[in-house]
């Protein structure tokens, strides 16, 4: 897979994003940079990065996944996938439903995964060395871009959902202790019932991790 660079973007997903769109760039790809200056977060939000830390996007077609994978398991898949990548660095780093990693009680990164033309289109933000006051950081001297390496060859011979949810099935109960948002609103996730598709019901209603 082509990796691109950069030492400074606003958003590496808005850059991937908007490249695929205009058909300025060739896909699979991967889309690094050592600075973000706009990062996109879970709801929009935005998520500060600093120097250090680890900033990319990948687009690789849905055909290259497990065809067990749901679509609604999307972001899990990504983020469980990213946990393991990482589990000697940090074995007590954690995947909060649906799409957040955590150590501990607080974030240190996340993933955005969005699907583009056939594509998904998967950003990930992970406080490396650096966070601010209400995140955390994995106290890491991993290189970025190693970690990139790691990652894609991992995609390389990704796992079956069905192997991987086996796991993350046993890892969410720690997410319990936490909400996850439905539009603007807050939900805690204590009485929370999860799904085979990586969705939850809460209250009768269903949440889908896809964001």
């Amino acid at each position: 897979m082509e990796i691109r660079s950069f030492e400074s973007l606003p958003s590496t997903q808005r850059w991937l994003t908007d490249a695929i769109r205009r058909g300025e760039v060739k896909t699979p790809l991967a889309v690094i940079a050592e600075e973000q200056t706009d990062g996109i977060g879970s709801r929009e939000s935005r998520w500060i990065g600093h120097r250090g830390n680890f900033f990319a996007s990948i687009a690789l077609p849905e055909s290259a996944l497990p065809e067990d994978l749901p679509v609604s398991a999307a972001s899990i898949y990504f983020a469980y996938l990213m946990k393991k990548v990482l589990e000697e660095e940090s074995p007590g780093l954690w995947c909060k439903w649906p799409n957040d990693l955590y150590l501990g009680e607080k974030k240190v990164g996340g993933v955005l995964t969005g699907r583009l033309r056939g594509f998904f289109v998967v950003g990930i933000g992970i406080n490396l060395k650096k966070s601010e006051k209400e995140f955390a950081a994995l106290g890491t001297e991993l290189p970025a871009v190693i970690l990139l390496d790691m990652y894609l060859e991992a995609l390389k011979n990704p796992p079956k959902w069905k192997e991987l949810f086996r796991e993350y099935r046993l890892e969410f109960e720690k997410s319990r202790r936490f909400s996850a948002h439905s539009g603007s609103r807050s939900i805690t996730l204590e009485n929370a019932h999860l799904m085979e598709d990586g969705s939850i019901i809460v209250n009768g209603e269903r949440m889908v991790s896809l964001r």
